[in-house]
């Protein structure tokens, strides 16, 4: 009975949930440009705490209940390798849910950077990666280096692009392994367990009001790992983020 006049109401729907993107960025975007003043990392981390408002506040609008779920809490006083599964076009804001407290670093790419107003906010909060050479790329990872260094946790999606493969995960990339045991800084996995369902990575226009879960898991540590011992630590992180997805019935088509 109601699913026809869902239907009928999702471009309306759609309209709103835009606006208030658009308009709660226009908000915070004078606060963004003074912080432009401060350098880093006091700027990025001023960024960091307004898209957690921006992101509480357009969730709220758009009717998307999100919750989390503390398999183990977030230590706010220490840094760590974050890492997330990636399939949705919302799993940038549920970053903000997820994280509360910690100053992050979220590594991204540079072609989201050139969106007019987000750009600006986006290169503040986020470690650029350019694909277009490896001397670029290793410059990106530099980057990160620095931040870790800096006592700010960073923030990597291991599968790289989304996972449209119709499994829970898709290959996961080295780099957040690597830079975890070079930095001996652990490894805190995080899962979306609904993004996908609330909005898909198939299309812009898919966005839809409902429940958000994301799960926090208990950090991996590293001590004890070498370079050579990369794919061990990837492949731990990735059991355990898939037996999570599987155990909480997570979307992931």
């Amino acid at each position: 009975m109601f699913k026809p006049i869902l239907k009928i109401l999702h471009p309306v729907y759609l309209v709103w949930a835009y606006l208030t993107f658009v308009a709660g960025l226009l908000l915070i975007f004078p606060v963004v440009l003074f912080t432009l003043l401060l350098g880093q990392p006091a700027a990025g981390n001023i960024v960091i705490k307004l898209c957690r408002y921006w992101s509480d506040a357009w969730l709220f609008f758009i009717g998307i209940r999100h919750r989390n779920i503390e398999e183990s809490a977030i230590d706010p006083n220490r840094h760590y390798v974050f890492v997330a599964n990636h399939i949705s076009y919302l799993d940038i804001p549920l970053i903000f849910q997820g994280i509360r407290k910690n100053s992050i670093r979220v590594l991204g790419k540079m072609e989201m950077s050139k969106i007019p107003v987000f750009g600006v906010v986006y290169r503040l909060a986020v470690v650029l990666i350019d694909r277009s050479s490896q001397t670029i790329r290793g410059k990106s990872i530099q980057r990160l280096l620095q931040v870790l260094n800096q006592n700010i946790s960073i923030f990597i999606f291991p599968e790289g692009t989304f996972n449209e493969t119709g499994h829970p995960l898709k290959h996961f990339y080295d780099g957040a392994f690597k830079i975890a045991i070079e930095t001996q800084t652990p490894i805190k996995p995080i899962v979306f367990l609904d993004a996908v369902e609330r909005f898909h990575y198939k299309s812009i226009f898919s966005i839809t009001p409902g429940k958000s879960r994301c799960v926090i898991l208990p950090e991996i540590p590293v001590e004890g790992y070498t370079p050579h011992d990369v794919a061990a630590l990837k492949n731990a992180t990735f059991e355990t983020m898939k037996a999570c997805i599987e155990k909480y019935g997570g979307h992931y088509k």
